[in-house]
């Protein structure tokens, strides 16, 4: 059994630098497939914000070459500031009326799934310098296994050819992993940045829902100044029209 390993170690240790070569290539065109699903994501987070945005008095006018995460952060602004102002009643009314919109679309607040593709990408890096030493050792291992049978001549050259392939093995996983890190060093902003527009859209999703339902139940007290200001006047003119019908 012992005498078998020699071929397989060979061979398998021969072959390390080309799998880890394929595997980086593979992970680089993973990066390239994160990057389509984060442009992806953008447009329909910007495109469901615009719909909902559109029929506002006062609305952020950017030009189509802006980032989109740059247009994110200005509908979301635009929502913000009609929640914070209780006399823009028109535009809450238009708000509310398109909040289906974003109830119809509420996928592109799933980020669960480009979370969990962008953590592989990212945490798989640290193996190719793994798999680079486990190269060395797979190429040591099978220099140790011709050792045994072989004769001295052979047994050098398949040592000196086995030290060649351990050598490569570590040259490709370091260098793989750093080609790797470089890349994801520049992803790593924009896909952050996508996480959190879908926190900041998440936010002012649920506040106005919580706010506009309150303003259109019917008969819900507004706990506004001027109208509790206008609520008090009325109710005392109803008790002086009492007292006074009383007398009379």
């Amino acid at each position: 059994m012992t005498k078998d390993l020699g071929p397989i170690l060979e061979q398998i240790s021969s072959l390390t630098a080309p799998i880890i070569l394929g595997a980086a290539g593979i992970h680089l065109l993973f990066f390239l497939v994160l990057v389509i699903w984060y442009r992806r994501e953008l447009k329909t987070i910007a495109g469901s914000l615009d719909d909902f945005t559109r029929g506002l008095k006062h609305r952020s006018v950017l030009g189509r070459a802006a980032p989109l995460t740059n247009q994110i952060d200005a509908f979301v602004e635009d929502v913000n500031d009609v929640l914070n102002d209780p006399t823009r009643t028109e535009d809450r009314a238009e708000c509310l009326r398109r909040m289906h919109i974003l109830d119809e679309r509420r996928s592109y607040l799933d980020s669960l799934s480009f979370e969990t593709a962008r953590n592989v990408a990212r945490v798989m890096i640290e193996a190719y310098p793994l798999a680079g030493v486990l190269g060395t050792i797979l190429a040591i291992g099978s220099a140790m296994q011709s050792s045994k049978t072989a004769e001295a001549a052979a047994t050098m050259s398949g040592i000196v050819t086995r030290f060649g392939d351990a050598v490569w093995s570590t040259f490709c996983g370091l260098a793989a992993a750093i080609l790797l890190m470089f890349v994801n060093s520049l992803l790593e902003t924009r896909f952050s940045r996508l996480t959190q527009s879908r926190s900041h859209v998440r936010d002012v999703v649920a506040r106005a829902k919580r706010e506009l339902a309150m303003t259109a139940v019917p008969g819900a007290r507004v706990s506004s100044p001027e109208a509790s200001a206008v609520s008090e006047t009325e109710e005392t003119t109803e008790a002086q029209q009492t007292q006074q019908a009383e007398v009379s």
